[in-house]
């Protein structure tokens, strides 16, 4: 039943592709027309969710923490004028920037040296803070006054004025979009109860899609308010360039950036590769029509790919953007393949006519290009095991992409070849001089036991350097020097408090409360603080707190308790944990309530818990933006300690920081350590390069056992698969030892590479066995059939190989330094693999132990 209907098929494919090739290519047509049609859906996606990890509860822990504190995104600019900061012109244009900046859409405020509160210029009382605290905008300040605090005062050291007393930053805070925040939450939980429910209904399938859909569509709008107002941004800075030097940073602004480098990177690899593909076809085969067909085909899959991802708003990623070039390439090498038989066979059967040589081509390059095409699958496909988004989309991409890829060569290249015959080219073309796989051949044929031991002792080599690999890498380090997004890090990191946000978030513990006598007396038992039960004799009456008045806005607070981190027992607690991180050297600012406790105690000589309820109640609101409100959530139960982490620290190792900060809590801290949990960007991004090692691992497995089988299938034979996938194992670990030995470290796009070596490079090891037991079959001679091999199907390998090299190489041109990292380790990588299939695959064939098995 099985053979009947493979008959079947394949007579149907032939008469379809022989007798009615017009329809055929109509039919593409039509279909590739209707696909692209949704090419202007088509997305770019730089989100920060593109840089995390698949289902990674800290990112919706993340996303809770920003609603809870009501913290969103933020822009930061910095401002280093060409006089001197402190000077009355400096600060007014200073000044006149932030009124500028304050007009762009989606900034709710600016921080700045000119608008955040004077504490100690000169020292102010509690009173004075309560009524209205000065700034350098609203009276006049002593700049040297002012100097000495934004560098010595425990709320802005470290954060607003840098180490060189020239560089100061204004932080342009944006609006929370707490719907979007809503939607994706809503779309976690739905997603998690379908993959737990039992009884998942078609009203909850529904939902899904409903909410999936309304948060992408909130999302792609977000993105282009984003993209907007970081170029309103940027056209306002850069009418001040000759006033000061200026970059912008933050997130949102490198969200814009990376877009504009996946469309540059589209673009550029996109020409490059094409114009590159038509020379190569142009040299190697010398005929218009042997250009033509196969970039027709080539640039088909891509053109249909492209159509499809953007109907279903499928958005690429910095990763998964280059699939265009990587399908260009793959797809241009089994085209070669096929051309490459249909030419052999037209020099050897000059009489023949175009139908025969198109049809025995196909029925002899049918099985390896299928076996080729479907193992290069399996390496792609193995990508979606990873648990990095952007990496499984990549995957998922290119697998589809070269199902469409194979489908198309076996499709459009007969069809076209029927359609275009030529007998005048075809003598011209069939002149074809010493191939240089010759020379291979000659090495193996001389040599062969001396090739063996140098590729094993490689592989030692090689093993020994996958052991020093690393996945620690600086962020700023993706970009180059020359690039804002590196000159505007660099300048946060050193002058102005480090990069990488990390969060703690505290809990309250349980059953606590302000008038809690037991918690009250902890604070002074444990921590020594000066309690006292009789108020009248603390520092607020005779400060005038009690004439304050009945309508201050913080009284009308929904709750007259006050939060048990504004209790001397609480601060102590914080404070603890605030002087162990500023004593990490890799930290630069942290932040927390514990400043405004030091504040306090600085003005106020002490505090007690009854002096503390005030303060919270009493201070104004612009105090209470700085000192309070950032660190303490909105029911009061959570306290935040925020850090910045210096991302040019040398030898930074994110893991190890993360690692020693939750020890010290759970060995040493005077709260339960349950009750704590970091998150943050920091954490985020952490996670997901941990991952890398055990990504690496699993994607290498499942890519190994699954060609192995399919080449034990396609062989029949265990031995035959085991010599087939050598030379790929080999070429792997030499790509992973190399960046190993040269300090390269793991990344979301070069944990990539060792897969799609073994998957691309496996291609050329299928179709030499195939074609080497082909010619030994002629006349059991195993050196001749080598030479045979190498003269033919070696030529192919070597035009594939060279194709996909340089193909690769072309990467160089970006813009983000892990793509070129990429292109370049896979092109070594493609180099190593054909060395291997054309000097140590044939010297295994060639071996008596395993001849009898072909």
């Amino acid at each position: 039943m099985t053979k009947d209907l493979s008959t079947y098929l394949s007579r149907l494919y032939f008469r379809a592709v022989l007798d009615y090739p017009k329809i055929v290519l109509l039919t593409l047509l039509v279909l590739a027309v209707f696909l692209a049609s949704g090419l202007p859906n088509f997305k770019l996606d730089a989100s920060a969710d593109s840089l995390t990890l698949e289902q990674d509860s800290d990112l919706d822990f993340f996303r809770e923490t920003r609603r809870s504190f009501d913290s969103g995104d933020f822009l930061v600019v910095t401002f280093k004028p060409k006089n001197e900061l402190f000077s009355k012109a400096s600060l007014a244009t200073l000044a006149q920037l932030q009124d500028d900046l304050k007009q762009v859409e989606g900034v709710e405020s600016i921080n700045s040296i000119l608008n955040v509160p004077l504490l100690y210029s000169p020292k102010q009382s509690l009173t004075e803070l309560a009524a209205s605290p000065r700034t350098l905008a609203t009276v006049e300040v002593d700049f040297k006054d002012a100097r000495a605090e934004f560098w010595y005062s425990p709320i802005y050291k470290k954060l607003i004025l840098g180490p060189d007393g020239k560089t100061t930053a204004l932080q342009l805070n944006l609006k929370v979009d707490h719907e979007l925040i809503a939607l994706v939450r809503e779309r976690d939980a739905l997603l998690q109860q379908r993959s737990e429910s039992p009884d998942w209904s078609s009203e909850q399938t529904a939902r899904l899609l409903e909410v999936e859909q309304q948060y992408l569509q909130l999302r792609t709008e977000a993105d282009l308010i984003s993209r907007k107002r970081v170029q309103q941004v940027r056209e306002i800075v850069l009418s001040y360039q000759d006033q000061a030097q200026i970059f912008v940073g933050g997130v949102a602004m490198i969200a814009a950036d990376m877009i504009s480098f996946i469309q540059s990177d589209l673009l550029v690899f996109g020409i490059a590769v094409v114009l590159f593909m038509v020379l190569v076809l142009a040299l190697i085969f010398r005929s218009a029509k042997f250009v033509f067909i196969p970039m027709l085909c080539c640039l088909t899959a891509v053109l249909m790919m492209l159509g499809y991802v953007s109907w279903l708003d499928w958005r690429l990623t910095v990763i998964s953007s280059n699939f265009v070039a990587l399908l260009l390439i793959i797809s241009l090498s089994i085209i070669i393949h096929l051309v490459v038989r249909y030419r052999e066979l037209e020099a050897q059967h000059p009489s023949w006519s175009t139908r025969s040589l198109v049809k025995t081509t196909l029925i002899f390059m049918a099985r390896p290009c299928f076996y080729t095409a479907i193992t290069t699958i399996v390496a792609f496909a193995s990508l979606v095991v990873s648990g990095i988004r952007p990496v499984i989309d990549f995957g998922w991409m290119m697998t589809l992409g070269l199902a469409v890829a194979l489908t198309l060569a076996f499709l459009i290249l007969p069809s076209a070849l029927v359609l275009l015959p030529s007998k005048s080219e075809r003598k011209a073309s069939t002149a074809q001089g010493k191939p240089y796989t010759e020379y291979a051949a000659a090495l193996v044929e001389r040599f062969g036991s001396r090739i063996t031991l140098s590729f094993i002792a490689l592989f030692l080599l090689a093993l020994w350097g996958a052991k020093q690999l690393q996945v620690e890498n600086r962020f700023v380090d993706y970009f180059h020097e020359s690039t804002e997004i590196y000159k505007g890090l660099t300048v946060i990191d050193n002058q102005l408090g480090g990069t990488i946000s990390l969060d703690i978030i505290i809990n309250q513990p349980e059953q606590s409360s302000f008038l809690d006598e037991q918690q009250l007396s902890f604070a002074g038992d444990e921590f020594g603080g000066d309690f006292d039960d009789e108020f009248s004799d603390d520092g607020f009456a005779d400060e005038g707190f009690d004439e304050l008045s009945d309508d201050d806005p913080f009284s009308e607070a929904s709750d007259n308790a006050v939060s048990y981190w504004m209790t001397v027992g609480g601060l102590k607690q914080i404070e603890w944990l605030h002087q162990y991180l500023e004593q990490q050297p890799e930290i630069g600012k942290v932040q927390s309530l514990a400043t405004l406790y030091e504040v306090g105690r600085d003005i106020n000589g002490s505090l007690n818990d009854f002096e503390l309820a005030l303060m919270q109640k009493a201070l104004s609101k612009d105090v209470r933006d700085v000192l309070i409100s950032p660190y303490l959530s909105d029911d009061g139960k959570q306290a935040r300690i925020t850090l910045r982490v210096i991302d040019t620290f040398p030898d930074l190792s994110r893991s190890e920081l993360v690692q020693r900060i939750q020890t010290h809590i759970e060995e040493e801290a005077p709260f339960v350590a349950s009750e704590s949990r970091m998150t943050g960007l920091l954490v985020l991004y952490n996670n997901m390069l941990q991952s890398l090692f055990n990504s690496q691992i699993l994607t290498l497995g499942v890519v190994f056992l699954a060609i192995y089988l399919m080449l034990a299938i396609l062989f029949k034979s265990l031995v035959v698969a085991t010599i087939a996938i050598i030379p790929n194992i080999f070429a792997a670990f030499y790509v992973l030892g190399g960046m190993g030995l040269l300090a390269i470290p793991l990344d979301m796009m070069t944990i990539t590479v060792a897969a799609i070596t073994v998957g691309i490079g496996v291609d050329h090891t299928i179709h030499y066995i195939h074609r080497f037991r082909a010619e030994l079959r002629r006349d059991g001679d195993v050196v001749a059939a080598m030479h045979r091999s190498h003269a033919s199907i070696g030529r192919a390998m070597y035009y594939t190989a060279v194709i996909i090299i340089f193909g690769f190489g072309i990467m160089a041109l970006s813009r983000f330094i892990p793509t070129i990292y990429f292109g370049l380790l896979t092109g070594f990588a493609m180099f190593v693999s054909l060395l291997g299939s054309l000097l140590l695959l044939p010297r295994l064939l060639m071996m008596p132990i395993f001849r009898r098995f072909l």
